[in-house]
């Protein structure tokens, strides 16, 4: 793995949203930035600082993305940071327990 942080191109970030299936402008809350920013990014039609393009990788990190970087076994892209088996534990685990309810003490 490389030091330097993978820069994500547009198609990428398009991609990595359309995994998340989370909004743009959650995406973009989440990245500090605003939601057209992120989507003429991800048309291609305005580019990022590196240090916005770096907030965005980020905060679609936090919702389940990994980058892939290019290699000498293919090109670029993108998954989910879970396989199936570990979203359903994950799942199981945070409906332990039940609902929640107000306290009566």
């Amino acid at each position: 793995m490389s030091k330097n942080p993978l820069m994500i191109t547009s198609d990428l970030a398009r991609a990595a949203r359309a995994l998340t299936q989370v909004s743009a402008k959650v995406i973009a809350r989440s990245a500090g930035l605003d939601k057209q920013q992120v989507r003429d990014f991800e048309k291609g039609n305005a580019p990022l600082t590196p240090e916005q393009n770096e907030q965005l990788r980020r905060a679609l990190g936090q919702f389940g993305v990994v980058f892939i970087e290019d290699d000498d076994h293919g090109g670029y892209g993108v998954r989910r940071k879970f396989n199936a088996t570990k979203v359903r534990r994950l799942e199981t685990w945070e409906g332990e327990g039940g609902p929640a309810y107000e306290d009566d003490i």
